[in-house]
């Protein structure tokens, strides 16, 4: 069954193949035969009620440096496509959710991965709020004198942007950190939004775990450790990923979430889990499933086209 799949992203020539999700899944589907086009977010178009998009057909190759071909720049009719696949990095600002409204009107009789109205109403820091319970004590606020308050209570804590990515603007202030209040100035001026301050979980120097749900189910996982001297443990600042084995824990928060992942049609989901806290909800572009197939792990790119497949399948009968 050949596919006519778009494929929304950040600009392939920038990519770094060896980490990338979306490289993956894109080389995946032309194993099997399924035709890609891509294109840039700011190349969408609503023409009526058509929604169109200026991109290239590509072709893809696991070779560093030469990782793609693209044909000619033309226009294509996204409602004629079998799949889209929603794949641009935050930050999740306005033009990101822009994007999710346009793509809603061809969705899903042009099945869009992730649904373009879940990953609105979904994102990483505040979904995961459905799941207080499962999280460390967490504060979303602007309030200077409720950072104050909770910083006295707990010691140690992060503060970071609600709607960032890749642990940019991440902050780390102990017990004794004199940089409180110049930091709350610094988010109050730069973020027009509340931000997050949650209790620091030492066992973060054991790893951060990223497990990835394909349609509700656990199909695998990495531990980031962070480097020396930072909090962080995001890949592209230094984390080094390693395979790890899922505790009673992890499982029962992965029971918890499937189900409503599943329900919303989030069907490629990446949660990070420190020690036995869930601390975010990654379904704008979850990252992690070449390191998994190279430690050895499940081929999550084949598991999450199988459903795409299957779903898409369903549909036309």
């Amino acid at each position: 069954m050949a596919l006519d799949v778009a494929v929304q992203m950040d600009p392939i020539a920038a990519i770094d193949i060896r980490g990338d999700s979306t490289f993956a899944l894109m080389l995946e589907a032309e194993r099997r035969g399924h035709r890609l086009f891509y294109y840039e977010p700011q190349d969408l178009t609503l023409d009526g009620t058509r929604l169109m998009a200026r991109g290239h057909g590509v072709s893809v190759r696991d070779e560093l440096g030469n990782h793609y071909e693209l044909g000619k720049r033309r226009r294509r009719d996204l409602g004629e496509m079998d799949v889209v696949l929603l794949r641009q990095d935050p930050p999740f600002d306005m033009a990101y959710i822009t994007t999710t409204h346009l793509l809603e009107r061809i969705h899903p009789k042009t099945l869009v991965v992730n649904d373009p109205a879940s990953v609105r109403n979904a994102p990483e820091k505040l979904f995961v709020l459905d799941f207080a319970d499962l999280m460390p004590p967490t504060l979303v606020t602007r309030s200077a004198e409720d950072v104050r308050a909770f910083h006295a209570e707990h010691g140690d804590i992060i503060l970071k942007p609600l709607y960032g990515n890749g642990g940019a603007a991440v902050f780390r202030l102990r017990a004794d950190d004199s940089n409180l209040a110049p930091l709350i100035e610094f988010f109050q001026s730069v973020f027009r939004e509340p931000f997050m301050v949650q209790q620091y979980l030492p066992e973060v120097r054991e790893g951060d775990k990223r497990i990835i749900l394909v349609d509700g189910e656990i199909a695998g996982a990495i531990n980031r450790i962070p480097p020396p001297g930072e909090t962080r443990s995001n890949m592209h600042i230094g984390g080094r990923p390693e395979p790890v084995e899922l505790n009673e824990r992890d499982h029962e928060i992965c029971a918890r979430l499937g189900p409503e992942l599943k329900r919303r049609g989030l069907i490629f989901a990446g949660i990070d889990v420190i020690g036995p806290y869930l601390t975010e909800i990654n379904v704008t572009s979850p990252t992690g499933i070449r390191e998994v197939k190279r430690f050895g792990g499940n081929d999550i790119a084949a598991m999450i086209w199988d459903v795409i497949e299957g779903r898409v399948g369903r549909g036309r009968r």
